[in-house]
């Protein structure tokens, strides 16, 4: 039986990343789509992460389930609790964008840096990794570095603006043993990024598909 995934998305250019993805570590899964790309200028507007929005979220959830999805990714770093919440009352695997990538830099160890381009997100990511780090009884420290207009231009199509501004602020994280680029969408950087710096530089997609793949089998 093929199995269905619906990956659920806030902003256009998070899609290209994890269909690549997909693509590459699990092709015979069957995918769609689902957009809600007001959830990140509502998430700005209101300041926080209102009811509301988590309401959004938990009706995407539903929406996917109830297409007949055997597990469901999102794909936008900046709605970690609502995911979880969501998650807590569908009856299938329910992944955020960043946790399998969280627990490898934990596995590694050190002080972890990331690199972020949309900052709203920085603070629900920063709970993510430390509640992670609580659950394996391991001392961690994420220091994150934002990094600004890289993702307007990625949305206005510069992407060699996105990736340049993205490797030179990698120079600021040197005192860490690995690199994160927090966002699906900043995926594309990681070559440009680890031609500026000697540690390991992780992405999110790769690592997302391939929990989920493990979670849905």
């Amino acid at each position: 039986m093929i199995t269905r995934i619906v990956l659920i998305h806030a902003v256009q250019v998070a899609m290209q990343p994890v269909e690549a993805a997909m693509r590459e570590h699990w092709p015979a899964a069957l995918c769609s789509n689902l957009l809600d790309d007001a959830l990140p200028r509502d998430l700005e507007a209101a300041g926080t992460l209102t009811p509301e929005i988590a309401g959004r979220i938990a009706a995407l959830g539903r929406y996917a389930a109830g297409s007949g999805a055997q597990g469901v990714l999102f794909t936008c770093s900046a709605f970690g609790e609502a995911i979880d919440a969501a998650a807590r009352i569908l009856p299938i695997p329910v992944l955020k964008p960043n946790e399998a990538m969280f627990e490898t830099a934990l596995d590694a160890g050190g002080v972890v840096g990331m690199l972020a381009t949309f900052e709203p997100s920085i603070d629900s990511m920063t709970r993510e990794f430390d509640d992670e780090a609580r659950r394996r009884g391991v001392s961690a420290r994420l220091d994150t570095v934002y990094v600004p207009g890289a993702l307007d231009a990625l949305k206005s199509g510069d992407t060699a603006t996105h990736d340049r501004l993205l490797a030179a602020a990698a120079p600021g994280l040197s005192h860490c043993s690995t690199i994160l680029l927090a966002h699906f969408s900043t995926a594309r950087a990681a070559s440009a990024v680890a031609a500026r710096c000697s540690q390991q530089v992780l992405t999110s997609p790769g690592s997302a598909v391939m929990k989920l793949r493990r979670l849905t089998a």
